[in-house]
């Protein structure tokens, strides 16, 4: 009840809708700051049938355990590779679900962008599925305006539709790094400069900024 009170103080503003396909498979990419990205995606997007990651000590929750099972969450072990989820999120897409994940894997402590890991990659590089960036803007004021009495904004900002590019193989090692540069590149494009962290330097994210194609600069 608190979470629900809390987006009740809240406004919600959505720019980039037209880029939201009809249907998926697709995968949503996000930055994740708060507890509250999820049911903000849920809320942003048109309904649509989607699945996601969540962590394992929310299953037992009593409350939101029941609610997210319901909403399509796949419950994973953070702390190390889940294959048997990872193979669920593979059947979600396949069934033609909107995927929605967070590459940096844990919230985000100052709400700038974290180092992010390769599941998104990986995921997106075997399920041959589009990736859609996003990017949520004051997720991370959102509790403490709330104990203020004080309205929040929270932006979300969708970007267009893209693909990976074509690999002669499976992606691993370095391929999934450069894969998970670009994903984050794409993603932080979406948000103000305040919440690029570790790749406020990218040349990629730079690249996309100019109109250039980012994925030359993903090696780095």
């Amino acid at each position: 009840m608190h979470l629900i009170r809390t987006l009740l103080l809240a406004r919600i503003k959505v720019t980039g809708l037209e880029n939201v396909p009809p249907k998926g498979p697709c995968v949503v990419t996000t930055n994740h700051m708060s507890t509250v990205d999820t049911p903000i995606l849920l809320m942003a997007f048109p309904i649509q049938e989607w699945s996601f990651f969540a962590g394992e000590k929310w299953k037992s929750h009593l409350i939101f355990g029941p609610i997210m099972a319901w909403l399509g969450a796949i419950y994973i072990n953070r702390e190390s590779i889940d294959r048997k989820s990872i193979r669920q999120a593979q059947e979600a897409l396949m069934g033609g679900a909107i995927f929605g994940l967070a590459p940096e894997g844990a919230r985000s402590k100052d709400g700038k962008l974290e180092k992010a890991k390769g599941g998104a990659a990986y995921l997106a590089h075997r399920a041959k599925a589009p990736i859609l960036p996003v990017g949520i803007v004051n997720s991370d004021v959102l509790f403490q305006n709330f104990k203020r009495f004080r309205r929040t904004e929270i932006e979300v900002h969708i970007g267009k539709i893209y693909t990976l590019p074509q690999l002669d193989r499976r992606a691993k090692g370095e391929d999934l790094d450069a894969l998970t540069h670009l994903i984050m590149s794409k993603i932080a494009a979406q948000l103000p400069e305040r919440y690029h962290g570790a790749y406020a330097e990218s040349s990629a994210l730079k690249a996309i900024k100019n109109g250039e194609d980012p994925w030359p600069y993903c090696h780095e």
